[in-house]
């Protein structure tokens, strides 16, 4: 029996994820029952699915028809709902909800989709607190401490996914002391083309194609809510660059017992070929454009990995911001032990 899962959201991640779905050949196990979209009518949804300026051509038909979003020979509902309350949920027979609205991190706004009907949700950014949700799960970290009784599940966030593994390896093979990161993201939504009143945060103000930009972030946070062994330890810095997709982290940790840059670069290549699909390794002389639609969480470039002294080493890592967080949640909904649970407040 099929997973009917359902999108809440249809922009960046939503689309990106029904791509990663039909890329993956539509398995069989999965069903995507419903897609709610407030902000844009069919033939906007319909077009932006076609034509993607960051991942190309959908590779099937995609065109509007009524009330409905037809992919191939499939037609997906679709709403329009501003609120959880506004949408059919409970008549969909919805399994997971993925929320990838980014309006969503509480609690209590998370449990109004079950209330309306949903079984589950899995959440496309962290939660506002570790209460907020169930669990934080990145995949080839601690997948494993899925059990199935959760209700609300959060992916954590892109840069999350990319760097929890790495410091994950370091620490169990060299253990670290301190670790500061340095992540230069490709331009989102909330920043402007031009200056203009966008944001509450004066640099976001600025035009997000004409200069790299410090922004906040809260990535020392979701490393620390996931390896509380590095509590105290993690320091991060986020810089928005002018490029539309592919971003990095300059990783520097300062590590327990010495190592040498090719003993790191050995090991990150040996975990790149045991979990291809969650990482990969490369010493070529690459640019970021060479990781645009790559399924990694994180691509490891070995020819950037420094060390100074006997126990400092700095790496640098890619990832895909919006093809390698899809997949991670592609890969979560199979990951997910199955339980019936009653529709309804937990």
């Amino acid at each position: 029996m099929s997973l009917r899962i359902a999108i809440n959201g249809y922009g960046r991640i939503g689309r990106c994820f029904l791509r990663a779905f039909h890329e993956a050949g539509a398995p069989g196990d999965i069903a995507i029952v419903a897609i709610n979209e407030p902000a844009a009518d069919l033939a906007a949804m319909a077009y932006l699915t076609r034509f993607d300026s960051t991942h190309g051509r959908f590779p099937l038909p995609v065109e509007a028809g009524k009330a409905c979003l037809r992919v191939g020979p499939c037609d997906i509902p679709v709403f329009h709902g501003e609120t959880p309350a506004e949408v059919p949920w409970r008549d969909l027979d919805v399994d997971i909800l993925l929320d990838c609205s980014g309006r969503y991190s509480r609690r209590d706004e998370l449990e109004a989709f079950i209330e309306a009907g949903c079984r589950r949700v899995l959440l496309s950014n962290p939660g506002h607190g570790a209460e907020d949700v169930d669990a934080t799960i990145v995949v080839g970290a601690n997948e494993q401490l899925l059990t199935g009784r959760e209700r609300i599940v959060s992916a954590a966030s892109c840069t999350t996914n990319a760097i929890v593994p790495i410091l994950q390896l370091l620490e169990r093979r060299y253990g670290l002391e301190q670790v500061l990161t340095t992540t230069l993201h490709s331009v989102m939504n909330d920043q402007p083309l031009i200056d203009g009143y966008h944001h509450a945060d004066l640099r976001r103000t600025r035009s997000a194609m004409q200069s790299m930009i410090p922004v906040a972030t809260g990535l020392a946070r979701g490393i620390e809510r996931l390896l509380p062994e590095l509590a105290g330890r993690v320091q991060a810095r986020a810089v928005r660059v002018p490029v539309a997709n592919v971003s990095a982290i300059d990783l520097v940790a300062t590590l327990a017992s010495p190592a040498g840059a090719a003993d790191i670069n050995a090991l990150m290549a040996r975990a790149a070929a045991e979990r291809p699909q969650l990482l990969a390794y490369s010493d070529e002389p690459h640019a970021s454009i060479d990781f645009n639609h790559s399924p990694q969480s994180a691509i490891v470039d070995g020819g950037q990995t420094r060390t100074g002294g006997a126990r400092v080493a700095g790496l640098l890592l890619w990832f895909d911001n919006e093809w390698g967080f899809v997949n991670r949640m592609l890969d979560l909904l199979r990951l997910w032990p199955p339980r019936e649970l009653p529709a309804g407040p937990v």
